[in-house]
């Protein structure tokens, strides 16, 4: 393979702005070699050489790249090796690799481990200045991912997502991951997870940002009109179609279609899908010509993507295809410990939205909130608080203000105590208190309001309660000895 100097004059003209990122050429051929980096040159772009993967490692160390653009095979280390030795640091290098006839297998391997996309040799000079183009739109993305950890760190977000549970930090991690690649994403979970959140989260942390967003959802539409909202079609191509129709790939042309509740598509669509994916060029319905287009899908289902495949509802190739980065996310029940988070969100998006200066959930209400199993998720949650906003007529959110089947579910939930014959007075005063604590996480003020006594007088039993718990240790201390 060479870089021809005629090559590097033609595209001179068209390079536009320097990028000004460093890249580092690891390849064998010294020609080949030398042609890109000369190349890469031309469109303002700072590059150093390197033989081989080894020497490539070392060069990662002095010049400090932005980006590599390696040879998948090499004589002594090659690609792959360079790539896994780097594995940590894929966060904040982009890995473009070239390879030959009968490697590509490889190279969508490599992809799946962190590789940022590859190119067939010969290399077409064109295409390589839109990799790096894109390459370098991807670093300004790692940079907006590592802004978003020190959010993460400091408030409990991550971009538009709330949440500081482990399960949904191991998603933030997925997300870092997958937002930069071309790569497709399947993400499943129950409905009112916020499924199309992460899908928009993906896009917005991606090169593609700036395109179109298009969301569709397979199950809302009726199936003998899915596939004319997704592919568009001609005047005339069916009864009723009076004029000419845009589906949802021209629509987000270099931009991501987010297709929610994959499974409900009928399998013919699902061929059709495949093939765009495979293709990257559909027909609309009744046409005939080709249409090439740029587009990255985003999968959603709420139910189990496997189990979807084994009942025939999702196409198995599709799965595969889909399922490049799988991200499944818990329902609210299982990360209970992100409800104040949310709760906390939610009021102050509520509180701007309607003019009002809610402060906070009680401490009432929180228990409420914590014991309840939310079957809608977060989008319940997220209604949940909208009323209680609008209700809330002081400073705090109060049971008073949240939906009567939620108190009454939460009620249900409470501990309950029950005495039997013989319980002495003292002791059933001990276990109603120690009930009574716990109920309110061992907020005294609270407690002593629920036993209807004063807070003097509830520190007055307590302090009795101890003396009694001491003198008992020291009876069985001294029966033992």
């Amino acid at each position: 393979m060479n870089v021809s100097h005629e090559d590097a004059t033609e595209e001179r003209g068209t390079a536009g702005q320097p990028a000004g990122e460093r890249v580092l050429i690891v390849e064998d051929d010294h020609a080949t070699r030398e042609g890109l980096a000369e190349l890469v040159q031309t469109w303002g772009f700072q590059t150093e050489e390197a033989a081989d993967g080894d020497e490539g490692l070392r060069k990662v160390t002095s010049f400090r790249p932005a980006i590599i653009v390696s040879d998948l095979i090499m004589p002594r280390s090659g690609g792959m090796e360079l790539l896994r030795a780097l594995k940590d640091q894929l966060s904040d290098i982009t890995l473009i690799l070239l390879t030959a006839q009968g490697t590509v297998e490889t190279a969508v391997e490599a992809i799946k481990e962190g590789a940022y996309d590859y190119l067939n040799k010969p290399v077409d000079p064109q295409r390589l200045r839109i990799l790096l183009r894109k390459a370098v739109e991807r670093q300004e993305t790692l940079r907006e991912v590592r802004h978003l950890r020190r959010q993460l760190r400091e408030a409990g977000t991550f971009g538009r997502i709330v949440g500081n549970s482990p399960s949904i930090r191991s998603i933030y991690r997925v997300i870092e991951q997958a937002a930069p690649t071309l790569a497709s994403v399947l993400i499943s979970g129950e409905s009112g997870t916020g499924k199309e959140l992460i899908a928009q989260t993906v896009h917005e942390l991606s090169p593609r940002s700036s395109f179109p967003f298009v969301a569709i959802n397979c199950a809302a539409i009726p199936e003998t009109l899915l596939e004319s909202e997704i592919f568009g079609h001609e005047k005339g191509a069916f009864t009723g179609a009076h004029d000419r129709r845009t589906g949802v790939f021209e629509l987000a042309h270099r931009g991501t279609i987010f297709l929610d509740e994959i499974a409900e598509m009928v399998p013919g669509t699902q061929v059709k899908l495949l093939r765009v994916l495979q293709e990257r060029t559909f027909r609309r319905l009744g046409g005939r010509q080709e249409q090439t287009v740029d587009v990255r899908i985003i999968a959603a289902t709420n139910v189990n993507p496997m189990e979807a495949v084994r009942t025939g509802k999702l196409r198995e190739d599709l799965f595969y295809r889909l399922n490049v980065f799988a991200i499944e996310l818990p329902p609210l029940r299982d990360r209970k410990e992100d409800i104040p988070l949310l709760a906390h969100h939610f009021l102050t998006e509520f509180n701007a939205r309607n003019g009002k200066a809610v402060r906070a959930v009680d401490q009432d209400a929180q228990y409420l909130l914590a014991h309840y199993p939310f079957p809608g998720n977060i989008r319940e949650l997220r209604n949940v608080m909208e009323r209680a906003t609008i209700l809330a007529d002081g400073d705090f959110i109060e049971p008073k203000h949240l939906p009567p089947t939620l108190v009454a579910k939460g009620e249900e939930t409470l501990p309950t105590v029950t005495f039997s014959p013989g319980t002495t007075v003292d002791e059933a005063e001990r276990r109603l208190i120690v009930l009574t604590l716990d109920h309110t996480r061992n907020n005294k003020t609270r407690a002593a309001e629920i036993l209807g006594i004063s807070l003097k007088t509830l520190h007055n039993k307590l302090n009795r309660m101890r003396e009694q718990f001491g003198e008992r240790r020291r009876d069985a201390a001294e029966k033992r000895g």
